[in-house]
């Protein structure tokens, strides 16, 4: 035995160094065992850190030449196997050289700087600068310092506290689920996208990866159109490019502001990465100017008041002073300066008011900003607990007060808050940067989302008790001198918030236009829909310039609607439903217990997931259903989409194990209780034949298939090869793919399989006993008619024939046999006119009355009429039968023609008795001579015409003397070989001596009689279905009973025989 040193290996870095001699043998360091294929590897392979890697393997960069590496080494035991099973060192070498950068990312920083970077194997982002600064800064935003102060005014405290935490409970129940998702192995660059789409499959990841696409890019719309309203409002003076509406103004700054950022994302990515601490940096200002401006309001309060005419907040822009003694404010409600003048009746019957904006931490003030003040549109901003002397209105002041542009209401205010707490997958969305990224996602994430909720849940209790009721309710600051409301509390300058809002619109702005080109490159490079391929081109270093353009495209839109408030709620759906997958995604994994399924993250519980998509769904319609229905609709659509024409994917995801498991408890319960006849319809098993090149002989077979099944049961194509699987297992495998490609030719829905056997018959016995699986398993088998028996070197063909009749039988499967299949229409055809013949002899269970109705429910047959014949005897009352007929037909509720065959009893003719008779001296002809192939088929065809020319002659004296007229075309050296010649010869004579069987004499004449009543009625028909005869149980008449069948059918075109399994198929209850 060979002896095997084990010496310890220190870890050098160079992996060169090997241990000492131990006597002869020099033992080795596993680190110079695969020092050779690392330095081969890294010289043919220089790009194996990029996205090149196969996601199918389970191993990383498995392929390697290994045919000569283990030479010499002591690992000859599993040298042949090292091709499929690399030892685990190098397993864990290329393990630990693994990145998930994805391809373009270094090339486009290095094409953008000129210089060549090393390569850095190993990410060094932490969990604070990686995901806890980033989801900071994607949370906090434009509706924190633009809308809370209003939403706190409107819902007042209770009602925005209530919608705070619905939305932030929302958003950590689905950090929770995506960090469990994140932690279960390794997330490549892709983030959300390509969580959910290897989690519930391509078509559900296509939809979602496009609906978090739509959500991003309208995101981006309401950053910039946030950034105009602060530097239309706020910033500059309000001179309008067009004078009519503010929101023509919106919509021209805004688009030229997208146009600017559009080229600056275009022109250097890295410009937009670096700015990024300093947008962030804005934010965490103006938050903390908003905190020391509360404390500083709670000790002495602000200059900022308000001015009120009775109730009633006017806008103070238009003049300095609170008193009807200021020539402004007078002018604004009396047609002249003068004391004398007529004013309005409102103005001239109520006092002027000043009241603090920020009076400083009061219970008074808290109790007027406790519960929510919803009004309608166009309705004047009043203070509840002031006094005032009512007026008629006067339309044209009332632009001097200060009013709700819109209704306003709870649910509106919870799709245009929402937006405010969107961003927890930025850090998921750098999974490519992070040092530690099952570590950093969830604890970043998490952390993030606390903290945010905590300003959040802060900021609404501060707006309530320091600023005045009136004030918060004032949406664009008009009752302070056109400020932020949120402002007025910032210390040490309102300036601080309106600067410090104004660059983080920017910056987020600019984050969603260099985001959402990116999601929609990887989304095209997957394949998965066929229309955005396009989209995954871009320049040589990577940057997606198409993906760019529609991006631009689509945010434009956006800026078109030019209200921030219409804006915000699109973009709560389309983010809401990315939402509501992901927490489907962990829900789905947690309970099918795949193995697969091991998250690091271990504080999720399949409930959290359930509730968190609950929440989801809830905020969807409380928002707007309306919106919610379309959102719906549109990822409905891109599923079905992706589901007919996009790419064939296996991802391993949890929608295909879900089905599994769907499958195994339907097939469970299906095993429970038989299956009842108002249930049954035929499950097919479909016999093929492969020819020689092992494509499928018969296409229309499986187009009759699909007409008569129309897509629905259950549909088995199988065929069998002939020899065994270990040398013909490739021949198999080729024979599936021909079936499966036949099968999508022809639409037919279903399963195939090819099966190698000893032999043709053993093959079709097992497909017919084991073919399906549990309670999915057919009940019905599809054949052609084998139409060259008779010509076929050998019976291997009626042999396998009848025995397939005798199978299905014994297993109480119906069978359907099809006489000329290549003449049946296709999936294409239309049969404009013509009928469906039913020959009805004997009930075997309602087969033949149920497969024409099935056949017209396809577009095929839809057109053809069904008749039923009947054949009565001469003691039946056909009268009678014919009415029994109609009432059976009309209680099965199936429309037909009804007609009644009288045949009555007649003697055998002379044509049938011959008839009969060569069918037997043919059998005993083949039985009795063993002749070749070729020379059995010519001593048939001469027995045959000999005996049809003269029948009376084969009887008399005379028949010795044409035995010997008939020239036998044996070879010499076959007559040589011949042992037995004297008895040989005397059995052919005795066989022109026989006389027909009478039980063979009486089937061929039934034969006989019914053909011809079926062509003279159904000659013209499109297809005629026929009672299938039994096969004889003496084995002795196989060979007589193939002749029968042919009789039969002889003079039809399309003909289908019908077998039944012996139970009811068919019922008249409901």
């Amino acid at each position: 035995m060979p002896t095997f040193t084990v010496v310890p290996v220190e870890d050098v870095e160079d992996g060169s160094n090997s241990g000492a001699a131990a006597g002869g043998n020099r033992p080795i360091s596993l680190g110079k065992i695969f020092s050779e294929e690392q330095e081969a590897d890294s010289s043919e392979d220089p790009f194996s850190g990029d996205d090149n890697r196969r996601e199918s393997s389970a191993f990383i960069n498995p392929d390697m030449d290994t045919e000569t590496y283990y030479e010499g080494k002591n690992m000859a035991l599993f040298e042949e196997e090292m091709d499929s099973t690399p030892m685990v060192s190098s397993f864990l070498n290329k393990l630990a050289n693994y990145t998930n950068l994805t391809q373009g990312v270094r090339e486009h920083e290095e094409a953008e700087d000129g210089v060549r970077r090393a390569a850095v194997m190993v990410p060094h982002m932490g969990t604070f600068i990686g995901v806890y600064l980033p989801c900071m800064q994607n949370i906090l935003g434009v509706i924190l310092f633009l809308r809370l102060t209003w939403i706190v005014g409107t819902a007042g405290i209770l009602g925005s506290f209530a919608i705070v935490s619905m939305c932030c409970i929302c958003t950590l129940l689905t950090a929770i689920s995506m960090s469990a998702i994140a932690t279960n192995g390794v997330v490549p660059a892709g983030g959300s996208y390509y969580m959910i789409s290897r989690s519930l499959g391509p078509e559900f990841g296509g939809a979602v990866g496009l609906c978090l696409y739509l959500g991003t890019t309208f995101a981006g719309s309401l950053y910039i159109l946030g950034t105009i309203e602060i530097l239309l409002l706020y910033i500059i003076p309000p001179e309008k490019v067009v004078k009519e509406t503010t929101a023509n103004d919106m919509r021209i700054y805004g688009t030229c502001c997208l146009l600017l950022m559009a080229l600056v994302v275009f022109v250097g990515v890295k410009y937009v990465n670096k700015l990024a601490l300093v947008f962030l940096s804005c934010v965490v200002l103006s938050i903390m100017a908003t905190y020391a401006g509360a404390i500083k309001t709670a000790i002495k309060p602000s200059n900022f008041s308000v001015c009120l005419l009775g109730n009633r907040t006017l806008k103070n822009e238009m003049f300095e002073k609170c008193a009807k003694t200021d020539v402004e404010l007078w002018n604004l409600f009396c047609d002249s300066p003068y004391p004398n003048a007529t004013c309005d009746e409102y103005f001239a019957l109520n006092n002027l008011t000043e009241i603090q904006a920020t009076p400083g931490v009061l219970g008074e003030v808290i109790n007027d900003n406790l519960w929510g003040n919803y009004g309608p549109d166009n309705m004047v901003i009043e203070k509840k607990n002031l006094s005032s002397v009512p007026a008629e209105a006067n339309n044209d002041k009332l632009k001097n007060y200060v009013f709700n542009d819109w209704a306003t209401y709870f649910t509106l205010l919870v799709g245009i808050y929402f937006p405010s707490v969107t961003g927890i997958m930025a850090g998921s969305n750098r999974s490519g940067d992070l040092r530690d990224a099952q570590r950093s996602i969830p604890i970043g994430t998490i952390l993030a989302i606390l903290t945010t909720s905590f300003i959040y849940i802060s900021f609404v209790v501060l707006f309530g008790a320091c600023i005045e009721g009136v004030v918060l309710r004032d949406k664009f600051g008009f009752s302070v001198k056109t400020k932020p409301v949120i402002s007025i509390l910032a210390w040490p300058s309102p300036w601080v918030i309106v600067i410090g809002s104004f660059f983080s619109c920017c910056g987020a702005g600019l984050q969603s236009l260099t985001g959402a080109p990116r999601l929609l490159q990887a989304i095209a490079r997957d394949g998965i829909i066929p229309f955005l391929q396009v989209f995954g081109h871009g320049k040589a270093n990577g940057e997606p310039t198409w993906a760019l353009l529609l991006t631009v495209g689509i945010c434009e839109i956006g800026i078109l609607i030019a209200s921030l408030d219409h804006v915000a709620p699109i973009l709560s759906m389309f983010f809401l439903m990315c939402y509501l997958f992901v927490n489907l995604a962990c829900a789905v994994q947690t309970l099918l217990c795949t193995p697969n399924w091991r998250p690091r993250f271990k504080f999720y519980h399949w409930t959290l997931s359930f509730l968190g998509m609950s929440l989801c769904l809830s905020l969807m319609f409380i928002s707007s259903w309306i919106y919610a229905l379309v959102v719906i609709v549109i990822a409905g659509c891109i599923y079905k989409y992706i589901e007919y024409k996009g790419a064939v994917k296996e991802w391993g995801d949890g929608i295909r194990g879900l089905s599994l498991n769907a499958a195994r408890y339907a097939l469970i319960r299906l095993e429970e209780a038989p299956l009842h006849t108002k249930n049954w319809r035929p499950q097919l098993l479909v016999l093929c034949k492969l020819n020689s090149d092992l494509e499928v002989t018969h296409p229309r077979l499986l187009s009759f298939a699909t007409q008569l099944k129309a897509g629905k049961g259950l549909t088995i194509v199988c065929s069998v090869l002939e020899g065994t699987y270990m040398t013909r297992g490739d021949d198999a495998k080729k024979g599936e793919q021909n079936l499966k490609a036949a099968m999508a030719a022809e639409k037919t829905k279903g399963f195939s399989h090819v099966v190698v056997s000893s032999s043709l018959r053993d093959g079709f016995s097992i497909l017919i006993q084991s073919a399906g699986l549990g309670g999915m398993k057919h009940n019905a088998v599809l054949m052609a008619w084998p139409t060259g028996w008779k010509q076929n070197r050998d019976s291997s063909a009626r042999r396998n024939f009848i025995e397939t009749v005798r199978e299905t039988t014994s297993a109480h499967q119906a069978l359907l046999v099809a006489k000329n299949i290549d003449h049946f229409p296709g999936n294409q055809e239309r049969l404009k006119e013509g009928t469906i013949d039913v020959w009805w002899i004997v009930h075997d269970g309602g087969l033949l009355m149920l497969l024409p109705f099935l056949l017209s429910q396809h577009k095929v047959w839809r057109k053809c009429k069904m008749r039923i014949f009947t054949v009565a005897q001469m003691d039946d009352n056909s009268i009678q039968m014919k009415k029994d007929l109609q009432m059976f037909l009309y209680q099965l509720r199936l429309n037909a023609v009804v007609e009644v065959v009288e045949m009555h009893d007649s003697d055998i003719s002379a044509f049938t008795y011959e008839k009969t008779l060569v069918m037997e001296q043919r059998s005993q002809m083949l039985k009795q001579m063993q002749l070749s192939r070729t020379e059995r088929e010519r001593e048939a065809q001469l027995i045959h015409d000999r005996n049809t020319a003269s029948h009376s002659a084969a009887n008399d004296k005379a028949a010795g003397a044409t035995s010997d007229r008939v020239h036998m075309t044996w070879t010499k050296d076959k007559l040589q070989n011949e042992r037995n010649k004297h008895k040989e010869n005397m059995a052919v004579k005795d066989m022109f001596n026989m006389k027909p069987n009478h039980s063979n004499v009486r089937r061929m004449h039934t034969a006989v009689k019914l053909n011809e009543v079926v062509v003279k009625k159904s000659c013209n028909s499109e297809l005629v279905l026929l009672n299938m005869p039994g096969p004889p149980k003496n084995k002795k008449g196989d060979e007589n009973y193939m002749e029968f069948l042919e009789v039969l059918m002889e003079g039809l075109d399309r003909v289908l025989l019908v077998r039944g399994g012996g139970r009811e198929v068919i019922t008249i209850y409901s």
